[in-house]
């Protein structure tokens, strides 16, 4: 008989840090007594698991409180699973399904209307009832190729406003009220608390992290508003004819105007001595590639699923969220684990949304993992159905969805967790 999981406890916290980073392939050492005090002091136990076999922690999973926001800029609450691992010695036992299970059955107890991960494979949770709801994409830039010019003032004088290389800790003070403002009009942003902004800045970063101080810039608009915000860094590269060939990479920019957003990519391809730029992962419609005269110099190099999430309320869910035009559908919604399926009627109007049960026929048949897929409006239904991942019980309900679910830019999640 396979062991069963459980809460961890302090005392087998730092068995249980090392057992994360076995299933990571980044190290087999148990922890020093700093490291897992800092890190204990963020983490509630209470969400916790761990498999121990022999006293030895085999498996790893934890979850915590997050906020996504939806489609018209309602948040909801979510259950963000994260470190979940095990030991290449105890897999094919069951060992995930269970901790999963228990996981997901906590989170619909306390009320959360979603699940929430970035899969580090694609073929695992699907089986869970996730799906993935958002992607990203990744651009490199050859800079001298892009045609910008280099005497165009950064900002334009048609954007205005200005940038200034700020330190980390005006990264502390000006990011949340940023992050809040994107969160507001991009759905797929999940929410950050204050140790993401300590650790992005080289506060408190965890020993298997090296850490390099990176540059930051805030874009201020006309009247002195930050409206972006760009954090870089660069590496020192220099060519055979002493000529410099150095990367910037970004690792993460905020824009909440298309102002800041333009002028915080000029900014970064304009800089001296980059001939290179790595975007890090952004929306798959970023602005990026077609502001640059020429946008082939913009080559992708990523392109992938990101964030997943698992319906675990679908009336709440359905209702949180806006759409696009008016309308009704009825979805028969299976869940093998009995957590969120049933017959629902969706009507969307003028007045209101709502989603109550239903006896009606349905229109839509489909997994709670692709009701997860559609969830945040960038999947289409009508391909989902030519997939055969849907079934239609009325001719044309898959366009109707369509209609109603699809958004005019794309899910994005900026954040891995």
């Amino acid at each position: 008989m396979s062991p069963d999981p459980r809460t961890v406890t302090a005392a087998e916290f730092p068995d249980w840090i090392r057992a994360v980073g076995t299933g990571f392939l980044r190290a087999s050492d148990v922890p020093g007594e700093e490291e897992v005090a800092v890190r204990l002091a963020h983490m509630d136990l209470a969400r916790v698991q761990g498999v121990f076999d022999a006293g030895r922690c085999v498996a790893t999973f934890r979850s915590f409180a997050q906020e996504l926001t939806v489609v018209g800029g309602a948040k909801v609450p979510a259950d963000a699973i994260t470190a979940v691992t095990v030991t290449p010695t105890h897999r094919r036992r069951g060992l995930l399904s269970r901790m999963m299970a228990r996981d997901l059955a906590a989170a619909k107890e306390r009320g959360d209307v979603v699940a929430s991960l970035i899969a580090a494979e694609y073929p695992i949770y699907g089986r869970y009832g996730f799906g993935p709801a958002a992607w990203a994409a990744e651009w490199e830039i050859d800079v001298p190729r892009a045609g910008l010019d280099p005497r165009t003032p950064v900002p334009s004088e048609k954007d205005g406003g200005r940038i200034e290389l700020v330190e980390g800790a005006d990264v502390r003070k000006l990011g949340p009220e940023l992050h809040d403002r994107l969160a507001a009009r991009q759905h797929g942003v999940v929410s950050r608390d204050e140790r993401w902004w300590q650790r992005g800045t080289g506060v408190d970063v965890p020993a298997f992290e090296t850490w390099t101080e990176p540059f930051h810039a805030v874009y201020r608009s006309p009247d002195g508003e930050a409206d972006g915000l760009i954090t870089y860094r660069a590496d020192d590269h220099w060519g055979d004819g002493k000529q410099p060939l150095n990367k910037a990479t970004v690792a993460g920019m905020i824009a909440v105007t298309p102002a800041a957003e333009r002028a915080l990519w000029r900014f970064v391809c304009s800089i001296d001595w980059i001939t290179t730029v790595r975007t890090g992962y952004r929306a798959p419609d970023d602005l990026l590639p077609l502001l640059l005269p020429d946008p082939r110099a913009a080559r992708v190099v990523t392109q992938s699923d990101w964030l997943w999430l698992r319906v675990l309320d679908v009336p709440r869910a359905l209702e949180a969220r806006t759409y696009a035009g008016e309308g009704a559908l009825v979805l028969d919604v299976r869940d093998a684990t009995g957590l969120a399926g049933g017959r629902f009627r969706l009507e969307a109007a003028p007045s209101g949304v709502s989603c109550v049960p239903t006896t009606r026929d349905a229109d839509l048949t489909l997994d709670v993992a692709e009701l997860g897929t559609l969830y945040l409006g960038d999947e289409s239904a009508v391909r989902l159905a030519a997939l055969g991942r849907l079934d239609e019980g009325r001719a044309g309900a898959a366009a109707s969805a369509d209609a109603l679910f699809r958004t005019s830019r794309r899910a994005w999640c900026p954040d891995v967790f």
